[in-house]
């Protein structure tokens, strides 16, 4: 990629992330960049934004320390 490819990709991406930051989505620019290299690639948009709310309505993972474990002070 010549550095004027270059530079128009890091322009869009901020544009973008700073889209992002106006509609409040919670995105960081890694993420962003992912989803549109995705959308590139052909991965229908849509699905994409649903595939995000879905892992974020999803409970983080329970911790694997058990309950009865004693606790190191």
């Amino acid at each position: 990629m010549d550095s004027e490819a270059a530079r128009t990709a890091r322009d869009s991406l901020e544009l973008a992330f700073q889209m992002s930051n106006i509609l409040e989505t919670g995105l960081d620019r890694h993420s962003l960049s992912v989803l549109i290299a995705l959308c590139d690639l052909g991965l229908n948009p849509e699905a994409l934004a649903a595939v995000v709310k879905e892992l974020r309505r999803e409970p983080p993972p329970s911790s694997t320390i058990p309950a009865d474990a004693p606790a190191h002070s």
